[in-house]
């Protein structure tokens, strides 16, 4: 049932979207961590609805879903959001989490942009984990209008809770590329 209310409560946020929103979608590889993506509205002004991975090979993985809401233009934007997350740490017991947060998007220039984000789960909002953090940052080139390449670096961890380690999901530089429709 908790299935089903969530499914029809992402369609209607998903039918409430803009229709001048864009899919996306783009992976990201660094040296020990992959992240993959997908949004609907991410990348103009307005409500946007985005998904994503994040696998490391040493320490665990987390999925989430996002909502976020965009203010600016197409050359720069400011959009906070929030994600709900399923967490699976290596060291620690799978479970659910809530983080608040923003992405800043800027593109000096049609073709070169530059953009950051940070989310941060507290311990309330985390089941079986003292919290949750994830930042990034880095350079978009689009080569083509439908293109992105990017190059930047991204942190990402579960704090341990009760005395147990620590698991960094992602902690280093990573090259990605990403699509636009």
């Amino acid at each position: 049932m908790k299935k089903l209310a969530a499914l029809t409560a992402a369609m209607m946020l998903a039918g409430g979207i803009h229709s001048a929103s864009a899919l996306e979608g783009g992976v990201e590889a660094g040296e020990d961590y992959t992240n993959v993506r997908l949004g609907i509205g991410t990348d103009s002004p307005g409500l946007g609805l985005s998904a994503e991975w994040l696998r490391s090979e040493h320490d665990g993985k987390v999925g989430n879903i996002g909502l976020n809401y965009a203010i600016g233009s197409d050359s720069w934007a400011i959009s906070p959001g929030v994600k709900v997350m399923r967490t699976t740490p290596k060291d620690s017991d799978e479970g659910y989490a809530a983080s608040v947060g923003a992405d800043v998007r800027l593109f000096p220039v049609s073709a070169l942009g530059v953009y950051a984000s940070y989310y941060w789960s507290p311990d309330s909002w985390s089941e079986h984990t003292d919290g949750f953090r994830e930042a990034g940052a880095g350079v978009m080139f689009r080569p083509l209008p439908v293109v992105d390449v990017r190059v930047g670096y991204k942190y990402a961890a579960f704090q341990g809770k009760d005395g147990a380690k620590d698991n960094v999901i992602a902690d280093g530089p990573f090259l990605g590329a990403a699509v636009h429709f």
